[in-house]
């Protein structure tokens, strides 16, 4: 008995982390850190090679990153059901 309980206390465990990471994975907080993190990056690369408008042109793979994470639930939701 003790062993049953031992087991499914490491269920009952496992469960809550993948439960946390889950929710760490569709946070809102989550897609705004890569968000900003992606402009900082790309921001920083458009300036080494000296393009035009380094901040205005980072924003367009930021926005997009951003917009896909909201778009791609809507599309898992729909292969699922189909």
């Amino acid at each position: 008995m003790k062993d049953i309980e031992k087991r499914l206390k490491a269920i009952e465990a496992r469960n809550q982390r993948v439960e946390k990471d889950k929710a760490w994975e569709t946070s809102l907080l989550r897609r705004g850190l890569i968000t900003v993190l992606t402009y900082t990056v790309v921001t920083s690369y458009l300036i080494v090679i000296n393009a035009d408008s380094p901040f205005v042109t980072a924003v367009v793979p930021a926005t997009g990153y951003f917009l896909s994470t909201l778009v791609i639930k809507s599309v898992k939701d729909w292969w699922m059901n189909k």
